[in-house]
């Protein structure tokens, strides 16, 4: 080979590198050309995370995809800047479809999708069923069954499928006991009943960790307004009383259950408590909402301008984290940080929620649902701290809602039990998860229960 040649070849390679090493680089950023129109651009990519894994991700109707065994994400690149017709699919469920905007240089990501079943098996879980109770710990469930004209309270274990004698009606009075509310404690090791006999309420608790159930009879209490279990002792309760003296005056005690003792009030005037973990919240007549540890003390006021109290009227304080809720009736309230004052959020307010991971809390009425976010979200769409999202209006009444996972809802609309996601780029998905006639329906540790005809069914595992 002559020194000539070996030159041309060196000087070859060398504007070869020249011209392919940009390009290798540009392409490598997402630089793209256009032949059609003759232009450069740079392209995006969408990241997609679902469940069940193993999905099939369509783009613009064209299987481009399957989301990984392992993790349940697929990655797409080297997509032109436009939006598009994005399918989620798999046998047997809801398609999950979205239209889906590409940026250059950007990932579009949608990574919270759950994919809904079509058809759910529906299992039947007990008969005689009359009303049902689920534990705060997803284990238990206490029924409210009818045995002859006498009714009784039994326990199902949920993860053993056992069914045991709690209590009958016959425990308490002879006859004409009526059970007008039960509620667990939040560990899930007792249970507060109050009872209706002759006009009058009666309250008591019973230990249901024990065997034979211990039964402890509140007689001893009198005009009670609300009652709360004690978060740190087993044996105490709180409660919120009418004490009449040259005036009815509403006071929060303490309440030794099982030494049958009321300890002198923790504050006077009191007009709604609630007991969380660490701390008492209370509204008194004032309109001024306190805080203060267990033991009642160092009061700490949260809202400088005091709120516009009502005599005669149901309140209810909500909290989670810091955010304070107060619901006078049926209206929504939410204290403002800053100015320390409460504004007006929601009216004709249903009930709530809040998500499990305590981010989010969902509130409706009898047609329509909304979300509010209590801490920022960076996960796309991205929402800001107390932004608040619609979910829908519906011409059929809505009786319940609960949390399907952190970002799905699952609620009832006459026979129908829907799902919707709180992704709202675009038209969101709501499907139909079930249809049967049902006089109460509940969603608890991923699985769907309805109450049809003292009739309970459970379907298996809905949710990751």
């Amino acid at each position: 080979m002559t020194l000539r040649t070996r030159n041309l070849i060196f000087i070859t390679l060398v504007v070869s590198f020249l011209i392919i090493a940009p390009l290798t680089v540009l392409y490598s950023l997402g630089w793209r050309f256009d032949w059609e129109n003759k232009k450069v651009f740079q392209t995006g990519i969408f990241y997609f995370k679902a469940w069940p894994k193993n999905t099939d991700v369509y783009i613009n109707d064209v299987l481009k995809d399957k989301t990984d065994m392992f993790f349940g994400s697929a990655l797409i690149d080297n997509l032109v800047p436009n939006e598009y017709k994005i399918e989620i699919k798999k046998e047997g469920y809801h398609s999950w479809t979205k239209f889906l905007k590409i940026e250059k240089k950007e990932v579009t990501e949608a990574k919270n999708i759950t994919l809904i079943p079509e058809n759910p098996n529906l299992n039947i879980l007990m008969e005689g069923v009359e009303k049902a109770f689920f534990s705060p710990d997803n284990k238990e469930i206490i029924t409210l069954e009818m045995n002859k004209d006498n009714w009784e309270l039994k326990l199902f274990d949920l993860k053993n499928n056992l069914k045991s004698h709690l209590v009958k009606e016959t425990d308490f009075s002879n006859k004409g006991v009526e059970l007008f509310n039960l509620t667990f404690s939040p560990d899930s090791k007792r249970a507060l009943l109050e009872l209706g006999l002759k006009e009058n309420l009666i309250y008591y608790v019973l230990e249901i960790d024990k065997f034979p159930v211990v039964i402890s009879k509140l007689d001893y209490l009198d005009s009670v307004e609300e009652i709360y279990f004690h978060p740190k002792d087993e044996n105490k309760l709180f409660i919120v009383q009418t004490i009449i003296e040259k005036k009815e005056i509403r006071t929060l005690n303490i309440v030794d259950f099982k030494n049958k003792e009321i300890f002198d009030p923790l504050s006077e005037n009191i007009a709604t408590a609630l007991i969380s973990d660490n701390d008492i919240y209370y509204l008194n007549n004032s309109g001024s909402v306190f805080k203060s540890n267990l033991s009642g003390e160092k009061p700490e006021k949260l809202n400088i301008l005091s709120f516009s109290y009502k005599e005669e009227t149901k309140y209810e304080i909500i909290v989670s984290n810091s955010n304070v809720f107060l619901k006078e009736s049926s209206d929504l309230y939410l204290l403002n940080e800053e100015t320390k004052s409460f504004r007006k959020i929601y009216d004709s307010l249903r009930g709530y929620k809040f998500s499990p991971d305590i981010n989010k809390i969902a509130y409706y009425n009898e047609n329509e649902i909304k979300v509010i976010f209590l801490e920022q979200q960076y996960d796309h769409p991205t929402k800001e701290k107390l932004e608040e999202l619609f979910i829908n209006r519906f011409s059929e009444e809505i009786t319940k809602v609960f949390w399907y996972t952190n970002h799905y809802l699952i609620f009832d609309l006459g026979d129908k039990i829907k799902v919707a996601e709180l992704d709202n780029r675009g038209k969101m998905n709501i499907v139909d998860l079930t249809e049967m006639k049902h006089s109460d329906f509940f969603f608890n540790n991923k699985r769907l229960y309805l109450l049809s005809e003292k009739t309970l069914y459970s379907s298996s595992d809905l949710t990751p």
